[in-house]
């Protein structure tokens, strides 16, 4: 069985970050990946974005607590998790988000606030610094943090 996902795309908002009770590091951001398509029959390019929800655990959100801001453009390597809960007024409810197992920035350097106090790049140069999550560490299970998110999914507790 395979369940991957690979995206490319801008982060919509500063990254939400948060320490848990034990000591793990656990971060959300929202990515928007845009697709362009050519429309023959009114001969004009059509955009539709997509939003993908992402959670990056430990190191990985480490990297995006000290480099990624609104606006970054990165890479993600992961997977799709779908979890459900019970809203306060007791409906049954879903949310799929992607828990992301490797992470690169991308962009020009001067995107990027890791590059500052660095040289500044050559025009056009890019960027690419890969960070990836150890296959080795468990699954984080956080047990002092609530694992049901309140009303809205996009006020999930890490």
């Amino acid at each position: 069985m395979v369940n991957k996902v690979i995206l490319i795309g801008n982060v919509g908002m500063d990254p939400e970050v948060r320490t848990l009770e034990g000591g793990a590091k656990v971060a959300r951001i929202r990515l928007a990946t845009t697709e362009r398509l050519f429309d023959r029959q009114a001969n004009e390019t059509k955009e539709h974005t997509e939003w993908h929800t992402i959670t990056l655990w430990r190191g990985l959100a480490d990297v995006v607590d000290r480099y990624v801001k609104k606006g970054s453009q990165i890479y993600i390597e992961g997977r799709l998790r779908t979890r459900e809960w019970m809203d306060k007024d007791n409906n049954k409810r879903y949310t799929t988000e992607i828990l992301a197992d490797n992470m690169n920035l991308l962009g020009r350097r001067s995107d990027n606030p890791a590059s500052e106090g660095a040289p500044a790049p050559a025009y056009g140069a890019q960027q690419q610094s890969s960070y990836q999550q150890s296959a080795a560490a468990p699954q984080p299970q956080p047990s002092a943090a609530p694992s049901v998110p309140a009303d809205d999914p996009d006020d999930l507790p890490f």
